[in-house]
């Protein structure tokens, strides 16, 4: 899936019984249950020539909704909320920082394919991943193996390749902006919250966040100019998610001040795991590795050299799910 936010959890029933118009005929959707969820009164039927199918989910943007290209390849559509598209900052802002994320390809990456600034609420399309995501796999099955999670930080260290070669920095790298893809992770949402900070309604926006407090690197807490390293802490903390199962720095009042002076609690961390996270999350943004040198960090530490992405990477219930 291809969403900034976490997907809706399993509590909302799938499409049984008489098909609606709304809903999507049999077969058609993958994981229904997992991570769609019908359409409510209140959303809109379509977009730009694209029918909205179901409901993915939202994020500080907007709402993220399923639909399909004219020659039906799945595509998840985000489309800004009323205050930002009233804002000619953001507007500004968005075409800008679309047209950069449009410059990525990479094969951990799900790539923005269509958009439209000028719209009456501004709107952009990305490649589908029928996967849930790593925030929704941790919340329903407990941490991941030690295997799986040096697998992940490799291919989302490859994901911050791409995405850094062509001059973006994420800035809001977390568990629910990580899709975990039977051929490998998926990294989505790149780029787009420096679009949300040009707004001036993301100040007095209730609920909006810029960034994710938990996954903020230090010197993002202290308001200071974000580089690729920041990107690189914030891998960290969401690989200490996956591999624990905790925030790595709580989700309290205190959190800011844990991130910029304190360690998260190593204890429960397995060693093979440990000395690639520590790096990481090092508070000086100079001490930490390079996406390239963090992938060969996670090759040293894995039991297999070669780092395999492919049938096995995932523990076998997250496959099924």
């Amino acid at each position: 899936m291809t969403t900034g936010s976490t997907p809706p959890g399993t509590d909302h029933p799938g499409p049984g019984g008489d098909p609606s118009p709304l809903a999507p005929p049999a077969g058609a959707e993958p994981a229904w249950d997992a991570v769609l969820t019908p359409l409510t009164p209140q959303d809109p039927l379509e977009i730009s020539g694209y029918l909205l199918r179901a409901r993915i989910g939202e994020g500080g943007m907007g709402a993220v909704y399923l639909s399909y290209t004219p020659g039906g390849r799945p595509v998840a559509l985000k489309i800004a909320r009323p205050e930002f598209a009233a804002d000619p900052a953001f507007r500004r802002r968005f075409a800008t920082e679309v047209a950069i994320a449009q410059r990525v390809q990479g094969l951990y990456t799900a790539p923005v394919i269509d958009c439209d600034a000028n719209a009456a609420r501004p709107w952009l399309a990305t490649a589908y991943v029928a996967a849930p995501s790593l925030a929704a796999v941790v919340a329903r099955q407990g941490p991941l193996p030690a295997e799986t999670v040096l697998v992940l930080i490799a291919g989302v260290a490859e994901a911050l390749q791409s995405i850094h070669a062509a001059g973006v920095i994420h800035r809001d790298l977390k568990p629910g902006n990580v899709i975990l893809a039977a051929d490998g992770p998926r990294v989505i949402d790149f780029g787009i919250s420096r679009a949300v900070e040009a707004s001036s309604a993301a100040i007095t926006q209730t609920g909006v966040r810029i960034g994710t407090p938990a996954f903020m690197s230090p010197e993002q807490v202290r308001g200071k100019p974000l580089a690729a390293a920041g990107d690189v802490f914030s891998l960290g903390s969401t690989a200490y998610y996956a591999i624990i199962g905790e925030l790595p720095f709580g989700a309290d009042a205190a959190v800011f001040h844990r991130i910029e002076h304190q360690q998260p609690d190593w204890e429960r961390c397995p060693e093979q795991v440990r000395g690639v996270l520590e790096q990481c999350v090092a508070k000086d943004p100079a001490a930490r590795p390079t996406p390239a040198a963090l992938i060969e960090l996670c090759r040293a530490a894995s039991t297999d050299e070669r780092l395999r992405i492919g049938e096995g990477w995932l523990p076998a219930t997250v496959t099924a799910e």
